[in-house]
């Protein structure tokens, strides 16, 4: 697999269109640091941890949340960085956007009060 967040993404969005309650991953870190973002703006209900006899995953609950778009910014073949005063605000600031920074994966609103810029990862509604 060449790009491990673009098919993160794109399970999240089939499980969505599906109406699955729950989806499991494999795990990363980094996966992990997007999923939190997105379980702290309240886009994923719960996220957890499985250890397995030969590796881990990450099973993600919905719950009553609904993702309505998702989509990956920044990919393998075309990396796209921001300063702190140009991170897009989607929906007029409804929206999330997920950013990798030197603080750490953090959402737009929080890069901004930090005045950090970083690669744009995803944005979702």
């Amino acid at each position: 697999m060449s790009d491990p967040i673009a098919d993160l993404i794109i399970r999240i969005k089939n499980a969505q269109d599906s109406n699955h309650s729950e989806l499991i991953v494999p795990f990363s870190t980094f996966k992990m640091a997007i999923l939190e973002v997105m379980k702290k703006y309240e886009l994923l209900s719960e996220i957890e941890v499985k250890t397995g006899k030969k590796f881990k995953t990450i099973l993600i609950k919905f719950g009553n949340s609904r993702i309505s778009h998702i989509k990956r910014i920044s990919k393998p073949g075309r990396k796209y960085y921001v300063k702190a005063n140009k991170i897009p605000r989607p929906l007029r600031g409804i929206g999330l956007v997920i950013l990798s920074t030197p603080a750490g994966v953090i959402s737009g609103n929080e890069a901004r009060k930090l005045q950090v810029g970083g690669e744009l990862i995803c944005e979702a509604w």
